[in-house]
C-alpha cells in the first residue's frame, strides 16, 4: 500500500504541473452576421468523466483509419482477442450501439466490428459504473459505440475512405468508403449514412502438444480470407409541437469467405467456408418535453433481428463438412423518467421500466437442435444529490428472468429467478478539475446466444472441434472501483470484479482431439490497478514555471500519454500470475502543421487471462500516423503504417493441458486515409447557429436515441 500511495503522490504531482496544459484554449469567433454569442467547444481526445471514458475517434486518424476493431485494441487499457475476449480494466464488456445492446459477442463481435470502418463513427463511451437505468445484465461495464453525427439547418455531406495493404506472403487489400448526409429544418431532420467495408487478410495458427520435453503438431491451418460488409443507418426526427419522435433503422449485411489448408498427423484439407450475417435494427422513440428541461419523459421500441448461416466444404467437392445456421429476434419496450429535486444541488430522481422478449433458434443441416426463449421484465430507480462538492447516486434495479429452451435431446436447466441490483457512487470534488470517486454496483451477465449455440461456426478439422454449451448459467457480479481523475486526461484507480459462475472460453484435449468451447467456473476476483497521465514535452524544454503559465489546447500540443495498468485474475484452487499492460502515446505537430501520432502497446506475457496463459505478448505492436488538414480543414489525410515492427503475435498454453496455441495475423499493414467534408454555399452553414435557444436537445444527435 505504501508503493501504491507513492505512485499516486508522484503521477498527481506531475498532473497538477500541467493542469494549465490540458485546458482546452477557447478562441474567440469572430462573426458580423450574428448578435449572439457562438461558443466554440474544442473536442478532447479522451475525457475521464465520473462513470466513464470517452475517446474520440471523429477526430483522432490513428483510431480511425482501419476498422473498429482495429481502432479498440489501441486503446489503452482494452484487452480484445479471439481467445482472450474483451475487457477493459478487468472488467468484461458489454458492447453496445447508439445506446441499444448488440446481443452478440466472441466471433460473431469481432467479426461484425471487423466489418465496421472506424471512421463510421464519432466516440467511443467504456462506461465503467452502469447506474441503474442500464439493464443489469450489462455485466462489469459497457462499451458504446456511437456513430451519430449533429444535423445542421442544411444539407451537409461528408466523404470518407480508407485504403491499406498488407504484404507477408501475397499482397492483400483493404478498403472502405462511406458516406454521411444529414439536413433538417424547423419541422423533421435526416440522417443516412452508407459505406461498405472491403477487406482480405491472412492467418496462421498452430496446434502442438507439448510432453515429456518432446513437441508434436496437431494442427497447422494456413487460412486466407475476404471479408465483405455493407451498411446504411437511417435516422428521421420530427418536431410535434415541444416533444420529438425519433424514427431509426439501420441494416448491415456480411459476406465473408476464407479457403484454408490445414495439415496434421494423419491428414491434409483443403477447405472453403461461406460465412453470411444479415442484422436489422428499428427503434421508435417518442420525447416528450417540458418547459423545466431538466425533467424528462421518453418511450422506446426496439425490434431486432439478426441471422447467420456458415458452411464449411472441401474445395471442389460439393458434399458440406457443416452447415449451420441461426435466427435471432429481439423485442424491447421500456420508458425513462427523471425530474430535478429541490433539497440539493443539481440532484434528480430517474425511474423507469422494462420488458424484454429475446427468441434465438440455431440449425444445423436444416435440423433445429436449439430453441431458446429469453424474457426479462426490469424497473428501477435511481436518485442523485449533490451536497457542496459532495455527488452522491443511489440507485436499485430489479429485474425477473424466465429463460427456458430446448435442444434435440433434452430441456435446457431454466432460469427463473427475481433479483435486486444495487448500485452506489460518491464523488468528492476537490476543485472543477479534480475528482475523488468511490463506486460498488452489482450486475448480471446473461450466456449470450453465441455462447450458448450447440453448432459450430467456425472452421473444423479431424483434431480441431468449436462448439458452444446451451446448459451455461448467468453470472453474477459485485464490483467495487475507487478512482482519482484529473484535467479529462489523468487517472489512478483500482477495482475489484468479483463473479459467481463466470462463463470462460476454455481450451481442452481429448487424446489429439482439440476442443474449444464455453463454461461455467464457479468463482474468480479480478484485481486492476491503473494509472493514466499526460506528460507535455514542453516540460523538459521549458521547466515547470513556464509550463504552468501556457494555456494550449492539447490538440495542438506536444505530448506523451502514459497509461500502465496491471491485472490479476483469482480463480479458486489455481495457481495464477498477474500481467502488466503498458500503452505509451506521443503527439508531436510538425512543421505546416503535419500531426504526427505513435502508439505502442504493450502486455507483459507470462500472466494468467482466465485458463489461458500467455507465452506472447496478448499485444505488442507499433502504429505510426501522419495526418494534416486541406482546403480551409474541409479535407484531411492521413497516411499511417500499423505494427511496423511485426511483432504482433498470440501464443497461450491452456490450462491443465499440454497444448501450446499459436496464432499470427496479417498486422503489419501501410494505408492512406481521405476526410471530406463536402462544402456548401448554404449561408447557414458560415452562420454556426446557436440551436440551443429553442428549447430541444439537439447536442444528442439523432441517431444515438
Amino acid at each position: 500500500m505504501k508503493k501504491l500511495g507513492l505512485i499516486a503522490c508522484i503521477t498527481f504531482a506531475g498532473v497538477f504541473a500541467v493542469s494549465a496544459q490540458t485546458t482546452p484554449e477557447k478562441a474567440a469567433e469572430k462573426t458580423t452576421e450574428l448578435n449572439e454569442v457562438t461558443i466554440v467547444k474544442t473536442k478532447k481526445a479522451i475525457e475521464q468523466k465520473a462513470d466513464r471514458t470517452i475517446f474520440n475517434f471523429a477526430d483522432q486518424p490513428s483510431l480511425n483509419t482501419g476498422s473498429v476493431l482495429e481502432g479498440i485494441k489501441k486503446l489503452p487499457g482494452l484487452i480484445a482477442s479471439d481467445i482472450a475476449g474483451m475487457m477493459y480494466q478487468g472488467k468484461q464488456l458489454d458492447v453496445f450501439m447508439d445506446g441499444r445492446p448488440l446481443n452478440i459477442s466472441t466471433t460473431e463481435l469481432n467479426a461484425f466490428l471487423e466489418g465496421m470502418p472506424a471512421n463510421a463513427i464519432e466516440k467511443i463511451e467504456i462506461i465503467t459504473q452502469p447506474g441503474a437505468e442500464f439493464p443489469a445484465t450489462s455485466g462489469g461495464a459497457i462499451l458504446n459505440i456511437i456513430t451519430n453525427k449533429n444535423a445542421k439547418n442544411y444539407l451537409s455531406a461528408t466523404y470518407t475512405n480508407s485504403t491499406s495493404f498488407t504484404s507477408y506472403d501475397a499482397v492483400r487489400w483493404r478498403m472502405n468508403n462511406s458516406i454521411l448526409l444529414s439536413a433538417k429544418n424547423k419541422y423533421f431532420g435526416w440522417q443516412l449514412n452508407l459505406g461498405q467495408n472491403y477487406r482480405e487478410s491472412a492467418v496462421w495458427t498452430s496446434l502442438e502438444k507439448q510432453e515429456n520435453g518432446m513437441n508434436s503438431l496437431l494442427s497447422k491451418t494456413d487460412a486466407d480470407r475476404t471479408g465483405r460488409n455493407n451498411f446504411v443507418k437511417s435516422a428521421l426526427t420530427f418536431d410535434i409541437g415541444k416533444d420529438r419522435l425519433l424514427l431509426n433503422y439501420d441494416i448491415t449485411h456480411n459476406n465473408n469467405d476464407s479457403k484454408t489448408l490445414g495439415t496434421g498427423p494423419g491428414f491434409s484439407t483443403n477447405d472453403a467456408s461461406m460465412s453470411t450475417g444479415l442484422r436489422q435494427d428499428a427503434v421508435v422513440t417518442y420525447q416528450k418535453k417540458f418547459k423545466d428541461a431538466a425533467k424528462k419523459l421518453e418511450f422506446k421500441f426496439n425490434y431486432n433481428n439478426n441471422t447467420n448461416d456458415f458452411e464449411l466444404s472441401p474445395i471442389a467437392n460439393s458434399a458440406l463438412t457443416l452447415a449451420n445456421s441461426s435466427n435471432q429476434n429481439l423485442y424491447n419496450a421500456k420508458f425513462d423518467y427523471s425530474q430535478p429535486i429541490k433539497f440539493s444541488d443539481e440532484g434528480k430522481v430517474s425511474f423507469g421500466s422494462l420488458y424484454e422478449e429475446l427468441l434465438f433458434d440455431a440449425a444445423s443441416k436444416g435440423v433445429t437442435n436449439l430453441e431458446y426463449k429469453r424474457r426479462t421484465a426490469a424497473s428501477y430507480i435511481e436518485l442523485q444529490t449533490k451536497f457542496d462538492k459532495v455527488n452522491f447516486i443511489l440507485g436499485g434495479r430489479a429485474e425477473d428472468y424466465n429463460i427456458t429452451g430446448k435442444t434435440e435431446e433434452t430441456a435446457l436447466t431454466a432460469f427463473k429467478q427475481f433479483r435486486f441490483f444495487p448500485n452506489a457512487s460518491a464523488q468528492y470534488n476537490v476543485n472543477k478539475m479534480v475528482f475523488f470517486n468511490v463506486n460498488y454496483n452489482k450486475k448480471i451477465t446473461l450466456p449470450s446466444t453465441s455462447a450458448l449455440n450447440p453448432n459450430n461456426t467456425n472452421y473444423q478439422n479431424p483434431n480441431v472441434d468449436y462448439s458452444g454449451n446451451p446448459n451455461l448459467q448467468p453470472t453474477i457480479f459485485d464490483n467495487y472501483e475507487v478512482k482519482l481523475s484529473a484535467f479529462d486526461y489523468a487517472f489512478i484507480s483500482y477495482n475489484i470484479s468479483s463473479a459467481k459462475n463466470q462463463v470462460i472460453n476454455r481450451v481442452t484435449l481429448d487424446n489429439d482431439l482439440v476442443i474449444n468451447t464455453n463454461e461455467n467456473i464457479p468463482a474468480v476476483k479480478i484485481h486492476n490497478f491503473s494509472v493514466g497521465m499526460p506528460i507535455p514535452y514542453m516540460l523538459f524544454t521549458k521547466g515547470l514555471a513556464e509550463t504552468m503559465k501556457m494555456n494550449v489546447n492539447p490538440d495542438t500540443m506536444n505530448f506523451l500519454y502514459v497509461y500502465t495498468g496491471y491485472q490479476y485474475h483469482q480463480i479458486p484452487n489455481v495457481d495464477t500470475n498477474g500481467f502488466w499492460m503498458f500503452n505509451l502515446m506521443s503527439q508531436l505537430v510538425l512543421p505546416q502543421k503535419i500531426k504526427f501520432v505513435a502508439n505502442y502497446n504493450y502486455v507483459i506475457p507470462k500472466g494468467n487471462y482466465f485458463y489461458f496463459i500467455a507465452v506472447e505478448p496478448i499485444r505488442n505492436a507499433l502504429d505510426l500516423t501522419f495526418s494534416k488538414k486541406f482546403l480551409k480543414d474541409q479535407l484531411t489525410l492521413s497516411i499511417y503504417a500499423d505494427d511496423v515492427l511485426n511483432t504482433n503475435r498470440n501464443a497461450f498454453n491452456s490450462f491443465e493441458t499440454p497444448l501450446l496455441i499459436s496464432s499470427k495475423q496479417d498486422t503489419r499493414k501501410f494505408g492512406f486515409s481521405l476526410n471530406y467534408k463536402i462544402p456548401t454555399k448554404n449561408k447557414l452553414a458560415k452562420e454556426n447557429p446557436n440551436l440551443l435557444n429553442k428549447e430541444k436537445k439537439e447536442e444528442d444527435g439523432i441517431l444515438n436515441q
